[in-house]
């Protein structure tokens, strides 16, 4: 399939009526063989529902992603064994030799396989009460695939009248974009020009559950396949023992006027004065030059706290103690921050002082410009703020002083075996 083809302009018409696609079984069984595995049956068969195509008994199939080849020597539907099962059927297969297979992977077709790939392009239908910000982490499923995805980039908008393109930020309720998706791990799906029944997903906010979107994949983004991860001689390990320490990021999230800037520089003074290997990723400085293209709204904000997450990352992978010192308004987005890392690697700190505090110290003076009106999306006054529910350490900043905090946070990092 040429992946660089111009896509048809779908209007919201012609979009439902491909979701219906998905679902007919009498158009899929037309399709190349597909069946998503639910898990093992019993046996050691593999169970699931057929979305596409007909398998036989003495058929081959491919599971992927991974590419191990069977050849089916039985299958079991409701009522007993059969020859013969296609579209719409929940069957198990079992074959002529056992594979270690778990729910989630895909058996196909051997002479027409689907794409396997973690990065690719789609149509969606937004449908959450919340906008659609491109950068945070939802939960992408696809039958029994499921996998954490961000819109990577919100390429346009689709009029439904007319099946023009507008260029936008954010999708809400009700409308369409044309986006491309990262996984966290490759996807198996077919373009909905070719099997609308393995094209078809819905994304699901990962804090409610709830499903706020669906989507049908057009095409994998080419450079989704000719990237491999370069292994490294020297890893997080050996550069922690030279160190003689543990990395880790305390992720310091509160108002401005805070006091988290204050801490973290105190913090990590402290740190390096009995010997301790640390940076300092403050939010002012950062806007300076990483992330200088960005502004304050919602989409920007969601952006900058990914492009941090994946920085610190970076300075923990080279056995640093990491200061994040940002405000970080959206739990989301931590979560996304604390999930690049392993357990012990993250620390929420919530630097906690109520937001008038916060106003009466304003040391830069910018809760009086966001209060003229001269400081637009300013987090406390006409931009929200989520407070950790859960954080690892709460520093009551408005009640203590520096020094008591910043012995609090060396405290703990000795409890836990940081320093």
């Amino acid at each position: 399939m040429n992946q660089y083809r111009e896509l048809p302009r779908l209007d919201g018409e012609s979009l439902a009526s491909l979701f219906e696609a998905a679902k007919a079984d009498e158009l899929a069984v037309s399709k190349p063989f597909r069946m998503p595995l639910e898990g093992n049956g019993e046996g050691g068969g593999f169970s699931g529902l057929i979305t596409s195509g007909r398998i036989a008994v003495g058929d081959q199939a491919v599971l992927l992603p991974g590419g191990e080849r069977i050849t089916v020597t039985r299958i079991g539907g409701p009522g007993g064994a059969l020859e013969e099962a296609s579209a719409g059927d929940k069957v198990t297969v079992f074959a002529d030799a056992p594979l270690d297979a778990s729910a989630g992977q895909v058996l196909a077709a051997t002479d027409d396989q689907p794409s396997v790939a973690d990065q690719f392009a789609a149509h969606v239908i937004w449908s959450g009460g919340e906008p659609m910000l491109p950068g945070r982490l939802y939960r992408l499923e696809m039958g029994p695939q499921r996998a954490r995805a961000t819109v990577s980039a919100l390429k346009h908008k689709v009029r439904p009248e007319d099946a023009t393109h507008e260029a936008v930020t954010t999708l809400v309720d009700g409308e369409i974009g044309y986006c491309n998706l990262s996984a966290e791990r490759p996807i198996v799906f077919d373009g909905y020009d070719d099997n609308p029944a393995m094209a078809r997903f819905d994304l699901v906010d990962r804090q409610t559950d709830k499903r706020v979107g669906s989507g049908l994949i057009a095409f994998a983004l080419r450079r989704a396949t000719n990237i491999a991860w370069q292994a490294l001689e020297v890893n997080k390990g050996a550069r922690s023992e030279l160190k003689g320490q543990r990395p880790c990021v305390l992720w310091f999230t509160g108002l401005s006027g805070a006091g988290k800037s204050t801490i973290a520089s105190l913090l990590e003074k402290r740190l390096h004065a009995i010997g301790r290997h640390t940076y300092v990723l403050d939010g002012d400085n950062v806007r300076h030059g990483l992330n200088k293209d960005l502004g304050f709204t919602d989409v920007d904000r969601v952006e900058n706290i990914r492009r941090i997450g994946e920085t610190a990352k970076l300075f923990v992978d080279a056995g640093l103690i990491v200061m994040v010192s940002f405000i970080s308004p959206f739990r989301m987005e931590r979560r996304m921050a604390r999930d690049l890392l392993e357990d012990h690697e993250f620390i929420e700190v919530f630097v906690d002082a109520p937001l008038a505090v916060c106003e009466e110290r304003d040391p830069k003076g910018l809760y009086k410009k966001a209060r003229a009106g001269k400081i637009k999306n300013f987090t406390g006054i006409d931009s929200d703020y989520e407070p950790p529910e859960r954080a690892d350490i709460r520093l009551a900043a408005a009640e203590a002083g520096v020094d008591e905090m910043v012995e609090t946070l060396l405290g703990d990092l000795e409890r836990r075996g940081l320093i």
